[in-house]
């Protein structure tokens, strides 16, 4: 069958823009015709998939939105796809991919007049056509939470809805694999062998609390701090927050990496991550921390915090935020027989099986979508 992708952008160290062409990759393999269509594409171009960039065209995010919208309201029609598979809200697509928050929720809680700003009503105007009651658009959600949140703004249909397990992927590692990365990562770095290693992974450095993390960090008590590093791997701009870590006297035990393709590596070399988000519809670093048996301290405001919780590997936070109570946690979390519980009960989590299937089951349902429609014509 002929299946399309659209997503706004593609860079390789984005949750969305991996589980795309995961999914694609996935549907590529079952021996269907796959073409993802985007605006950018950074990073290497996959051999199974034919990628179409459109490129960027306007001055703000809603004019450059709106080109796009023309383009493809143009270019759709003439290519005859079996299936339209969304990994934005966009017109025309016959299912939807679902990685963030209802926007009329949170556009409920700011000032009455914001939903009158173009890009608002752009936002809500596309999420309209794929969740309103009337539309047929099938929607993948992550979140069971997020169902009740969209009936209430749109009234969707709930049978339109389909609950997607988490992505983590699965890993296979020996102990002696886990000291050898562990080591290497350390030497690479000039680290000493017995240092703590917090890891922070997100290309959202104030979204998803990287602050929060620094300051938990310099809250430590002087032995324990000057035995801890931060390595900050993400594709963002360190400026204030590397400039908060020299304020707070810890410049030289944070450590910004950039976005790496290395990830995986770094979670074995780890003794505990950090996710202390503001917000975050799911929070696929955390199940992939769990399937690599690395504890995680999260606030509880993450979609996928309860998998820390259901497993007792780590601290989930409540909210609001405390600072004082995450500062608190990450000074327990360092000790080693703690660490050792948390690591092995999240070994044992992430054996039942319960943090994957994400993108095996999206394909499929994509796949089904795609038959109907073959049926149909």
């Amino acid at each position: 069958m002929k299946i399309g992708f659209l997503l706004y952008d593609y860079f390789p160290f984005g949750g969305l823009e991996r589980d795309c062409l995961r999914i694609g990759e996935l549907c590529a393999a079952h021996g269907h015709q796959v073409s993802l269509w985007t605006r950018s594409w950074q990073g290497d171009r996959p051999q199974n998939i034919n990628v179409r960039v459109f490129g960027r065209h306007g001055l703000t995010n809603t004019g450059r939105n709106h080109h796009w919208l023309k383009e493809l309201a143009a270019a759709l029609p003439g290519e005859r796809f079996d299936c339209i598979a969304g990994f934005n809200k966009l017109p025309g697509i016959d299912i939807y991919y679902t990685a963030d928050v209802c926007f009329a929720a949170k556009l409920s809680r700011k000032p009455f007049w914001s939903r009158w700003l173009p890009r608002a009503r752009q936002i809500l105007a596309l999420e309209r056509l794929v969740f309103g009651h009337d539309a047929k658009t099938e929607i993948l959600l992550l979140a069971q939470r997020d169902i009740a949140t969209y009936q209430h703004f749109y009234g969707t249909a709930a049978e339109r809805f389909h609950v997607l397990p988490p992505n983590a992927r699965r890993r296979d590692i020996s102990h002696e694999q886990r000291a050898d990365t562990r080591r290497r990562i350390r030497e690479t770095n000039g680290w000493a062998p017995n240092e703590n290693l917090l890891l922070f992974v997100g290309s959202d450095f104030q979204r998803k609390g990287l602050d929060r993390a620094i300051h938990a960090l310099a809250a430590l008590d002087e032995s324990r701090r000057n035995q801890t590093r931060l390595a900050v791997l993400g594709q963002d701009k360190p400026g204030t927050f590397a400039q908060l870590a020299k304020d707070l006297g810890v410049e030289d035990r944070v450590h910004f990496l950039g976005g790496r393709t290395d990830v995986p590596d770094w979670m074995l070399a780890a003794d505990v991550m950090l996710h202390p988000a503001r917000r975050e519809n799911t929070g696929t670093v955390i199940v992939e921390a769990l399937a690599s048996a690395l504890p995680v301290l999260v606030t509880e405001i993450c979609g996928y915090a309860h998998h820390v919780k259901s497993g007792d590997a780590g601290v989930v936070l409540s909210e609001p935020f405390s600072q004082e109570d995450f500062n608190r946690a990450l000074q327990t979390a360092l000790d080693q027989s703690q660490l050792a519980k948390w690591r092995s009960n999240a070994a044992a989590y992430a054996a039942t099986g319960a943090i994957f299937g994400c993108h095996e089951r999206a394909a499929a349902l994509i796949e089904a979508v795609a038959r109907r429609s073959v049926k149909v014509t």
